[in-house]
């Protein structure tokens, strides 16, 4: 076969002469116009495989200008704009329930299973229950498919009908079960009890949302009615959102006048000083959790507290955002998340990591979340002084005050775990519908109890109990006994809470996980050294107004 060649034309550029002026500075109107040319000529003349999706040529040059500016100024497309309205809303639209599949020994998905429904959500109004198995989704087979893509398929607009053919665990049989999708609460605090007696406990990972200060504070009446007497934050993985929520929360705990961050935008610009205004703060001690996910408005609430010796910081050292942005809406339902203005602490602290090389990949992995902390190193940046006079430091987030390290296990015995999974669900299964022998009395068999307290007695984890689940996967498995009791600790820990799971819900099942967390026991060690630095904090201030300073 011959083959048809181009030829592709020469251009001279003539040298410039060492004397000649430099080129002018691009200007607004240079690109609009080099941009209309070259998507002309791409429209005209490109002939590769692929086909041209505009929108996603025009969404990618605005993402590569704003890129050059900063790693955190976004545009957003028509369909991305409303998702973050969505999130930023704590809701979306579906049917209200946690899902999770399973597999075959051979590691094949075998189906999609209900674990739990929401309070009042369509799946719990419509009568699903833990074990359930979703056969199809409006006639779409969804049997053999990760639970990522039938999630896809439950979601959809409000007041759409999702026609769910479904397997009861308990009898085998298959109904069909109409679900009108609703909007279904997100809530942006996501547990809220008393991890001991007085100490109360709040794992805020959902993002500062439009709800966020609203939930904090009736999770604080609440907790305030059981005796809470000291208080836990957990923000360790919230990415940040709503400065203003941020600031909302931090005012609960600050006195009257003492300054939440202060804010620079572009040159000719006035600071903007947001100072606290609650006349009567809460004065309970506060530990707040931080790892390298801790990022943006988290930032500035644990900057806040930390620079007034409100509260102890514990865990790792967070992300390092510190910049500010705003929504621009554009033409065709987009939106333009655009970097205004960076923030500094109460004590000066700007705690915004460097991106100045502009490698994006190196800034959210080396630098951030992936960053390899075997050796704390506290920032390179100036350094602060907190109400007591305690030295904090710019130019790489917020250094907790007490370092402790995650829980963590070695590559392959995460491999191990995963490879658990499975035996673990199935054997649940069984267990919850009453068909392990000898077992009858874990059979649970009624609606979700939401709102419980856990407690050590529910359903204890017994030798009996991980003796039927060895042999279970031995014979089901063929998972040898020996890695179940290597692994005893997780298998018991993941059993309990799939049973919690079926009897209160995902999230009273969560408080299995922090049994086990080593930051929080740290957290509840740490609380009296929270409280003796909150009373040197009022000292300090009231010597200093005392003296005039």
């Amino acid at each position: 076969m011959g083959q048809t060649t181009t030829a592709i034309p020469t251009v001279q550029i003539p040298s410039r002469p060492s004397s000649a002026p430099a080129s002018p500075a691009v200007t607004p109107t240079d690109i609009t116009r080099d941009l209309r040319e070259a998507v002309t000529l791409i429209q005209e003349n490109y002939g590769g495989q692929k086909s041209i999706d505009y929108n996603q040529v025009f969404k990618s040059s605005i993402d590569s200008m704003l890129h050059s500016l900063d790693p955190h100024s976004n545009y957003f497309d028509a369909k991305e704009f409303e998702e973050f309205k969505t999130d930023q809303s704590s809701r979306y639209y579906g049917i209200g329930a946690t899902i999770g599949d399973m597999s075959d020994p051979s590691g094949k998905v075998i189906a999609t299973y209900i674990k739990a429904t929401f309070d009042g959500a369509p799946a719990n109004r419509a009568g699903l229950r833990y074990g359930d198995k979703i056969v199809s989704v409006n006639g779409e087979s969804t049997l053999g498919k990760p639970y990522t893509e039938v999630r896809n398929l439950l979601r959809g607009k409000k007041g759409t009908v999702a026609k769910l053919v479904i397997e009861r665990l308990g009898t085998g049989k298959r109904e069909t079960v109409e679900i009108v999708r609703d909007a279904v609460r997100q809530p942006s605090i996501r547990e809220a009890y008393m991890l001991q007696p007085g100490i109360g406990y709040l794992k805020m990972d959902g993002g500062f949302t439009q709800t966020t200060f609203m939930e904090f504070i009736s999770d604080m009446r609440s907790l305030k009615a059981q005796g809470m007497q000291q208080l836990i934050i957990d923000l360790r993985d919230n990415g940040g959102g709503l400065v203003s929520q941020a600031c909302r929360i931090a005012n609960v705990f600050l006195s009257e006048g003492q300054t939440v961050l202060t804010q620079k935008g572009r040159e000719g610009t006035a600071l903007q000083r947001y100072d606290a205004e609650n006349p009567a703060p809460d004065r309970s001690p506060v530990v707040i959790l931080v790892n390298r996910n801790t990022a943006s408005a988290s930032e500035i609430l644990a900057g806040a507290m930390q620079d007034h010796d409100r509260a102890l910081i514990v865990g790792e050292g967070t992300f390092g955002k510190g910049l500010v942005q705003n929504p621009f809406m554009v033409d065709y339902g987009g939106m333009l998340l655009l970097t205004i203005a960076k923030y500094t602490t109460p004590s000066g602290r700007l705690i915004q990591r460097d991106y100045s090389n502009g490698d994006l990949y190196s800034y959210y992995t080396d630098g951030g979340s992936f960053r390899n902390d075997d050796e704390v190193e506290k920032p390179h940046g100036p350094e602060s002084r907190t109400d007591t006079g305690r030295a904090v430091y710019s130019g790489g987030g917020i250094t907790p005050d007490v370092v402790v390290k995650p829980n963590m296990i070695t590559v392959g015995r995460a491999r191990v775990q995963q490879g658990l999974l499975s035996p673990i669900s199935a054997f649940s299964f069984d267990l919850i519908a009453g068909r392990i022998k000898g077992m009858e009395s874990y059979k649970i068999d009624r609606p979700i109890t939401y709102g419980h307290d856990l407690q050590a007695t529910d359903f204890p984890i017994n030798e009996d109990l991980f003796n039927a689940f060895k042999a279970y996967a031995a014979s089901k498995y063929k998972v040898k006994a020996a890695t179940a009791d290597a692994e005893r600790e997780f298998v018991q820990r993941m059993i309990r809470t799939e049973l919690v799971q079926a009897a209160f819900g995902s999230e009273t099942s969560y408080q299995i996980f922090n049994e086990y967390d080593k930051q929080i026991a740290k957290a509840i060690e740490s609380l009296p050294q929270a409280k003796r630095l909150s009373l040197d904090a009022m000292k300090a201030r009231a010597s200093s107004a005392t003296t005039g300073q």
